[in-house]
């Protein structure tokens, strides 16, 4: 009993007044002793009643307190039992020690007192144990679902059902707005040529099937334009239109089929914002993703996910160089309002890279101010070509360090980055940083990376190679333009190496570019000299082959030997020799680098979109030509790749 009730009746004032009492008690027997005697016997009956009264209070208060607690408990008890949360203690052992009604109820058992904890929830594996947090985690259990809190220094577990809410949250989930842009990427060059009436009826039957996909699946459909579509969505449909992985996009170029360039889409589509106008410039930015990596797929961005779909074609080819001319003449004063113009193409460059950076080099030349190529350093790919180079004092003195770049460039330079679209990837990162002026020149398909602040940006994927896209601008720089045998070789020479000697990626411009390269004296001899390798060379590229093995039918696999380094190049033309086999239609080559990464060459023909393979792994590039790096074993690479091809291959197949 609390120490302020059993201290209430014998206080310092209960105590005074009995002592008062028995003073005036006997000042009166002084007097009067049988006044005295009387009042005496009244102090003693009183104080009898008042320790009998503190007695049946103590007894009293006991039997109330006593009441009390077993109504507390018998409540505690009940709400153990009601409480609409289960409880769980388990051992050391991941067994049951206890548990409320609520758990039986909720397992639909009576009992599962010393059972295994990972036997009725088999999720919580996945989990471990911290001890300095409780940790939650949403459990299904039958028709239901339950939020379950882990207490794991106290080896306990709280169920709450949350059916309700899960379901509101995934109908909220479910019906956020997608927008996307449906564009009909080479209307002009697929229906040039075509007279009107035959025309209609093309466009009239695309329109019906892209109308009846948007009925099957619940899109609102508005057109825009002669060709284009707006589109929107919920996630819920966007989510079925992914795993269909956009059957549209088959069921249009098939309709089409017939002609001789089948009309294909792209599209972009947008979700995860909260603002209207942030989903339709996402939307709009995916589908300029689209288009920049070739046409004929879709671009999903959700929230930070990206992802494509299509992408089995390749890039239609532009029958018109109105673009070229545009971007010629602006580049051209770019140029002229510059102080000096930086060229780099990407790190250990290639043919197709220094071939570009030369033209472009012409052209600041004749546009009449000083430009730089930037070099990092020569790797074999590009030896000879630089030996050839170096014996030539009058293009050789423009290439410089990136260390000298970075102390020339300005804010008023220009810098012009050729056969790459990527910031990490050009030879000198940082000095993008030091100009707002970026021209971007590329004809690899378009990447997530990207400069996304450069000034202009002439990226045409249906290019064989950069080389041939600087040749065409070349031509709109200066009608009088007249070249020196080697710009014009070493232009001439990124296109022959790009298409393997004109055999791959080749279109009617590219042989238009490379006669006016020959007119203008590129010496086809000269790149042969340049192309030749050595003995050596050729029987390390054979040891590779050696080590091939045919998987999925038709695709080639090589697998170096480890702890043997091997440059970018030899595994590049490995990949391109293995490709000239009978029956396989896409090469992998996986070799140790000399900088320690693991690098894999991807070559196909065009009936496998290795780009998309190397874009899972980090990397990127062509349909048909594709590459990355990364850390790791050999082994860890090769196992890699194959977990991506058979993902593929589950997906949608890996051939078309």
């Amino acid at each position: 009993m609390p120490k302020f009730l059993l201290k209430r009746w014998h206080g310092q004032h209960i105590v005074w007044i009995f002592v008062l009492l028995i003073i005036l008690t006997a000042i009166i027997y002084m007097f009067k002793w049988w006044l005295g005697l009387t009042a005496f016997l009244f102090c003693g009956v009183l104080a009898y009643f008042t320790l009998q009264a503190e007695t049946a209070f103590r007894r009293e208060l006991n039997t109330y307190v006593g009441t009390i607690t077993h109504r507390v408990k018998k409540a505690g008890n009940e709400v153990m039992s009601g409480l609409p949360i289960g409880i769980i203690l388990y051992n050391e052992e991941k067994r049951i020690e206890w548990h409320n009604p609520f758990v039986a109820k909720m397992l639909e058992k009576d009992s599962v007192i010393g059972e295994s904890l990972f036997e009725f929830f088999p999720d919580l594996k996945n989990k471990k144990d911290k001890n300095d947090k409780s940790d939650k985690l949403e459990l299904s259990i039958g028709k239901f679902i339950y939020q379950v809190w882990i207490r794991p220094e106290e080896r306990l577990l709280y169920f709450r059902e949350i059916t309700e809410q899960a379901i509101l949250a995934k109908k909220y989930e479910d019906e956020k707005t997608a927008i996307g842009i449906v564009m009909m990427d080479n209307l002009d060059e697929s229906t040039q040529g075509l007279d009107d009436q035959t025309r209609s009826i093309m466009l009239a039957k695309v329109t019906g099937e892209i109308t009846e996909w948007a009925q099957k699946y619940q899109l609102y459909l508005r057109r825009t334009s002669s060709d284009r579509f707006l589109i929107l969505m919920d996630q819920k449909a966007l989510r079925q239109l992914e795993q269909t992985r956009f059957e549209i996009l088959d069921e249009v170029r098939d309709l089409t089929i017939e002609n001789k360039l089948p009309l294909t889409l792209s599209i972009g589509i947008a979700s995860g914002a909260e603002q209207l106008m942030e989903l339709g410039q996402m939307a709009q930015m995916g589908l300029d993703m689209s288009l920049g990596r070739g046409g004929d797929q879709v671009t999903v961005k959700v929230g930070q996910r990206l992802s494509f779909y299509g992408g089995r074609t390749n890039a239609v080819e532009k029958r018109t160089r109105v673009r070229a001319r545009v971007i010629s003449h602006a580049l051209r004063d770019l140029m002229k309002d510059s102080d000096k113009v930086i060229i780099m193409g990407h790190r250990f460059p290639d043919m197709d890279s220094v071939g570009a950076a030369v033209g472009v080099l012409k052209a600041v030349k004749v546009v009449g101010k000083e430009g730089y190529i930037v070099l990092e350093g020569v790797n074999p790919s590009i030896q000879k070509v630089m030996e050839t180079i170096a014996a030539d004092e009058r293009l050789h003195r423009w290439f410089i360090t990136p260390e000298q770049a970075m102390q020339i460039t300005t804010q008023r330079s220009l810098a012009v980055v050729v056969d790459t679209h990527k910031a990490s990837m050009v030879a000198e990162p940082k000095l993008l940083q030091q100009t707002h002026r970026v021209v971007v020149v590329d004809h690899h398909r378009r990447s997530e990376e990207f400069i996304h602040d450069a000034t202009l940006v002439y990226m045409e994927p249906y290019a064989s190679s950069t080389c041939e896209l600087v040749t065409e601008l070349l031509q709109y720089i200066n009608e009088k333009l007249t070249m020196e045998v080697l710009e014009a070789t070493m232009l001439l020479a990124g296109i022959v190496v790009d298409t393997k000697s004109f055999s791959l990626r080749t279109g009617a411009r590219t042989f238009e570019a490379a006669s006016y390269l020959r007119r203008n004296g590129a010496d086809s001899a000269l790149i042969q000299r340049l192309l030749k390798e050595d003995l050596d060379s050729y029987i390390e590229r054979a040891e590779v082959i050696k080590l091939t093995e045919t998987i999925y039918e038709h695709i080639a696999l090589a697998v170096a030997e480890p702890n043997r380094k091997y440059s970018q190049l030899m595994i590049a033309q490995v990949a391109d020799t293995l490709l000239n086999m009978t029956n396989i239609m896409a090469s992998f080559v996986i070799a140790e680098r000399p900088d320690g990464l693991i690098g894999i060459s991807a070559r196909s023909l065009g009936q496998m979109n290795v780009q998309i393979v190397m874009e899972r792994l980090g990397g990127g590039g062509h349909l048909t030509n594709a590459a990355t790096q990364i850390d790791g074993t050999l082994e860890e690479a090769t196992n890699r790749l194959k977990k991506v091809l058979e993902e593929m291959q589950e997906e949608e197949g890996l051939f078309e």
